[in-house]
């Protein structure tokens, strides 16, 4: 779409009430009316991505803190709580304030229920696609990681749940921590003549040749639409290289525009990129990548009801992120008519399990998979008396529960523990079982590890994943979170130069010597040949002799120049 054909675009959609800023999108009156999607245009997509291998509904807090710095700073996604309800005039104390924000978490998690589940995911896949002839279901990736059954079955809990699901087209990120080998036989084996896995940035090391096919052209409605794949472009980095030895990643926007021209050359009259940059980054790619019309984003988990639109040098480019746990599905309806974009609807619908039917075929399949290992994931460690959850650029209660757990089992002055930002929430007075702790840990390399550190050392692991978190330029954003920190204080400027956020490191209220060696237990480390006592096994047994799990104080950074900023919830 060109400047002025959008431009029309816009004022048609608003004038008929279809963008999602409009009140007649948001704010539904009742349950039922928040499915109630009439069918728009003649090209549609269906859109799920970051479920993190949850198969049932769970609990899952948005955050409270999504801080934007510089540009970001004020913009979707990084709004959270009454910000982002005003912002999107979302009414407070409604099932979309709760779907989209952690205001009232509590409450509202008990008056609303659990989110997600592929039953229930399932019966809204199935009625979208009942009133909208040739949908698309797309997959974003991190489907394969993020429960106990995903790491013991390898994957196939997912991939056959996923095939069930009706599932079009994938792109990946966790999925790459099963190793190599495991995801060419998914591709090649259960995936043959049912699901394009896509990925125009993944080559091999040696001569470059494609690891995937870059994107796959669909004919809908007599419409040929592309869908172009975008892998995480950091998973050597975030995670262990070992796993993916001879294959090279990256953003390369260079052959995404050369990806986006040959399909257009091909014959394509729609064009979206199935992403999992992270919206932040996709946003760059939209303002300099022509020809996209749009982006269907993962990685970061950003809930965003509404598209942002990008201009560039081609036109305009649609942006979205549609969360995670499957606690989401987004709908983007095209209406296209002599070879041209002519208007668009986008809806994310949220996936409450009470407001959902669980389809039966799907529920059978998750009682068939979970059967082997039921005994063990309803082991019942300890109960909780506070809310349990991760998620926000600092520590979560969850986060610090494993902190806490881990100096104390293994004599350590400072813990450390990943940025994740998958992992379901538990409300107070729960039960923590051995699934939930999983939930939390579940990868293929959760060693824990206590290693000597000396003040400096751990100064510039701080600074460099704060960069990773708050660079102004996104490319250089690698996603994640702030790593989490035990047993010692630290003020952070996430507006400073690289090198120079964080200050006022102290222990036990005195300053951190830089000389001073400590001990600082961690977990997940991405070197090639760490080994260590599965985390899991370390947190299970301080959990079973606590039995009774009291609320977490937080070891939270001091925030330096953050006053004002929506993305922090007060």
């Amino acid at each position: 779409m060109n400047r002025r054909e959008f431009a029309q675009l816009m004022g048609i959609a608003a004038a008929g009430g279809m963008l999602l800023g409009s009140k007649s999108a948001l704010g539904a009156p009742s349950p039922g009316a928040l499915y109630d999607l009439k069918r728009y245009g003649n090209v549609h997509f269906l859109h799920f991505t970051d479920c993190h291998a949850q198969l049932n509904p769970v609990y899952f807090r948005e955050p409270s803190v999504n801080l934007g710095i510089g540009q970001a700073a004020g913009r979707i996604p990084h709004l959270v709580g009454e910000a982002l309800l005003k912002q999107l005039r979302i009414k407070p104390n409604t099932p979309q304030a709760h779907a989209f924000t952690a205001l009232d978490f509590e409450q509202a998690a008990r008056t609303y229920g659990k989110v997600g589940g592929f039953a229930h995911l399932a019966t809204l896949v199935r009625q979208l696609r009942a009133g909208r002839p040739g949908a698309l279901l797309l997959d974003g990736g991190d489907t394969w990681q993020g429960s106990a059954t995903a790491l013991w079955t390898r994957g196939q809990d997912m991939v056959d749940a996923g095939l069930l699901l009706g599932v079009d087209v994938m792109t990946a990120h966790w999925e790459m921590t099963l190793g190599d080998k495991r995801v060419q036989e998914i591709v090649g084996k259960d995936f043959k003549g049912k699901v394009d896995f896509v990925a125009q940035n993944v080559n091999t090391t040696d001569f470059g040749d494609p690891v995937f096919a870059p994107y796959v052209i669909k004919e809908m409605n007599g419409v040929p639409v592309a869908i172009i794949g975008q892998a995480f472009p950091y998973t050597p980095i975030a995670n262990p290289r070992y796993l993916t030895p001879d294959w090279r990643f990256g953003i390369q926007e260079e052959n995404m525009q050369k990806m986006v021209d040959e399909a257009r050359g091909k014959g394509a009259t729609v064009v979206v990129v199935l992403s999992h940059n992270g919206m932040d980054v996709d946003l760059k790619m939209a303002s300099r990548v022509r020809g996209i019309d749009a982006i269907l984003g993962g990685h970061t988990h950003d809930g965003v009801p509404e598209p942002v639109i990008v201009a560039n040098g081609g036109g305009k480019t649609l942006v979205t992120n549609a969360g995670s746990n499957g606690k989401f599905v987004g709908v983007l309806d095209f209406d296209v008519r002599g070879g041209q974009v002519r208007n668009f609807q986008y809806r994310l619908l949220p996936v409450f399990s009470n407001f959902l039917p669980a389809d039966k075929e799907m529920a059978a399949l998750i009682k068939k998979v979970r059967a082997p290992y039921e005994s063990k994931l309803k082991e019942k460690l300890a109960v909780t008396q506070g809310t349990l959850y991760r998620r926000g650029n600092f520590n979560g209660t969850f986060d610090q529960l494993i902190i806490d757990a881990l100096m104390e089992v293994k004599g350590a002055d400072i813990a450390f523990s990943p940025g994740f930002r998958w992992g379901t929430s538990l409300l107070p007075d729960s039960p923590i079982l051995m699934e939930h702790l999983m939930d939390q840990t579940a990868t293929t390399y959760s060693y824990s590890t206590l290693t000597e550190m000396n003040g400096a050392t751990i100064k510039t692991i701080l600074e460099d994943v704060a960069d990773n978190l708050f660079n102004p330029d996104p490319y250089y954003q690698q996603g994640g979170d702030m790593v989490r920190v035990g047993g010692m204080s630290y003020a952070i400027d996430p507006a400073a130069a690289m090198g120079a956020r964080i200050s006022d490191m102290r222990l036990h209220g005195k300053p951190l010597d830089a000389a001073k060696t400590y001990k600082v237990a961690g977990w997940a480390p991405v070197a090639e040949g760490a080994k260590g006592e599965p985390v899991w096994d370390v947190v299970a047994q301080w959990l079973r002799q606590q039995k009774t799990v009291t609320p977490r104080k937080l070891d939270t950074p001091r925030l330096i120049g953050m006053q004002g900023n929506p993305g922090l919830m007060g």
